[in-house]
């Protein structure tokens, strides 16, 4: 039963390199919003720190997790594992503070499958185009062409997913994108899923 004193699950998810990370750090600052901070099995880029962007942890740590149950959602991602913690997410949720998600399609879907007492607002978050996505990959450093040729090949398969969102927003300036994501929580604009349909055909 939901209630008014819980706070509420925000989830934003996207393709690799859309935004989704910066968005959702942009939203904690300036709304005061928790992270979820995810346990991930992949190594940690040059500018991410243990325990503030992922919990780095080993795949024998993350399996011991999940026999434990600890997951309130989990997924392999480009090989690597990542998964959000139940106890965190759930103290800060009864606390009356409501918590990000920067998670994928997959565990956003777990997370929908469930029967929780919270209130769940998804968020699908897309590029202006793939060429600025491509470009977005090489600027946060993704130098190996291999990696990249590899997530603009699964850019095509997690963009069908834009339809189990609540909202979809198009990530072309990050401010503007912020505005409008924080517009859609606090009803203070609407929602068109026309203009939605219509970039996903050009992405397409």
């Amino acid at each position: 039963m939901l209630s008014s004193k819980d706070g509420k699950m925000i989830i934003l998810s996207s393709p690799s390199g859309a935004g989704k990370t910066t968005l959702v750090k942009k939203i904690a600052k300036e709304k005061n919003y928790k992270i979820s901070i995810s346990h991930t099995t992949r190594e940690p880029r040059s500018n991410e720190t243990n325990g503030v962007d992922y919990f780095f942890v080993s795949k024998d740590s993350f399996n011991n997790l999940i026999s434990q149950n600890a997951f309130l959602e989990y997924a392999s991602v480009f090989n690597n594992l990542y998964g959000s913690t139940k106890e965190l997410v759930f103290k800060n949720l009864d606390s009356g503070e409501n918590v990000l998600f920067d998670i994928d399609w997959q565990g956003a879907q777990q997370i929908k499958n469930q029967t929780l007492k919270y209130k769940i607002i998804s968020f699908f978050i897309l590029p202006p185009s793939k060429e600025e996505l491509f470009q977005r990959l090489i600027s946060r450093g993704e130098s190996k062409e291999e990696v990249i040729k590899i997530r603009m090949k699964q850019f095509d398969k997690d963009i069908l997913h834009w339809k189990d969102y609540d909202f979809v927003v198009i990530n072309e300036n990050v401010n503007l994108c912020y505005t409008e994501i924080i517009g859609y929580l606090e009803n203070k604009i609407e929602y068109s899923k026309a203009k939605i349909e219509n970039h996903i055909k050009k992405l397409i």
